[in-house]
């Protein structure tokens, strides 16, 4: 396959950055889309050329690391007949032979480019830290079935720990908000006993550590759920919501 590439280029979060043109050939169709670029990386390597900066860890769709917007669509996971899937996991057999291919790095406030493509993404991190811990008794695993729950409870906050924390809901967002990715992770811990004791504090710490890291709000468009490669509901916003009202409530710090 021969591709023409367009790839953001940036030095650091000071450099204006801009596309540069590429083009590869000789790309196999069973490659995978990180794949690919690190064949143009090894062909720009041997002419003594920077090569492009990328993040990616897993390569399994797992860890969330190769935040790449490809053709406007957060991981390019928007070709039929793919859907909900990282750029780790996809693959150029549903490019077509000659096809122009834009690559970018996420465009949110609170992810400012570090390289070329990699942003910083650490205000995630942030924000998980601000929810906390649980209180729960450490040492040996606890015996599985010691804490009966619902299945109907565990089967939703298995759903909401599926977020991988890509920030592809970021990046889809009109406001770049991150009210899909804090509400799942909000929702995992409300639905589980484990989770009672900081219940509302944990909300209120995590939805303003939010707003600190300028994160916009929601105004339902619904893309960042349309994007995220886990499928991580809406439900999960309103959830959080429900949460955060139930925290003022009851004087939630």
């Amino acid at each position: 396959m021969k591709l023409h590439l367009k790839i953001w280029r940036q030095k650091n979060a000071q450099d204006p950055g801009g596309f540069v043109d590429y083009d590869l050939d000789g790309v196999s169709p069973d490659s995978s889309f990180l794949e690919m670029l690190d064949l143009l990386n090894e062909e720009l390597i041997a002419k003594g050329q920077e090569p492009v900066a990328f993040d990616h860890d897993c390569r399994e769709g797992i860890c969330g690391m190769c935040s790449l917007m490809i053709n406007g669509v957060p991981h390019g996971q928007d070709r039929e007949p793919i859907k909900q899937i990282t750029a780790c996991q996809l693959h150029m057999r549903h490019f077509r032979d000659g096809e122009t291919v834009v690559i970018e790095p996420w465009r949110a406030r609170a992810f400012p480019v570090i390289k070329d493509l990699i942003v910083d993404r650490s205000a995630f991190d942030r924000i998980i830290q601000a929810g906390g811990y649980i209180s729960v008794s450490t040492g040996s695993a606890p015996e599985a079935n010691a804490i009966p729950i619902g299945k109907k409870d565990a089967d939703k906050a298995m759903d909401a720990a599926a977020c991988i924390g890509c920030g592809a809901c970021v990046a889809a967002c009109p406001n770049a908000s991150a009210m899909l990715f804090v509400g799942a992770k909000v929702a995992q811990l409300s639905y589980l006993p484990q989770g009672q004791i900081e219940r509302y504090d944990r909300v209120v710490n995590m939805v303003n550590a939010m707003d600190a890291e300028g994160f916009g709000g929601c105004t339902n468009t619904g893309e960042c759920e349309a994007a995220c490669p886990k499928e991580i509901s809406l439900d999960f916003i309103a959830r959080m919501n429900s949460e955060l009202i139930k925290a003022n409530l009851k004087g939630g710090r």
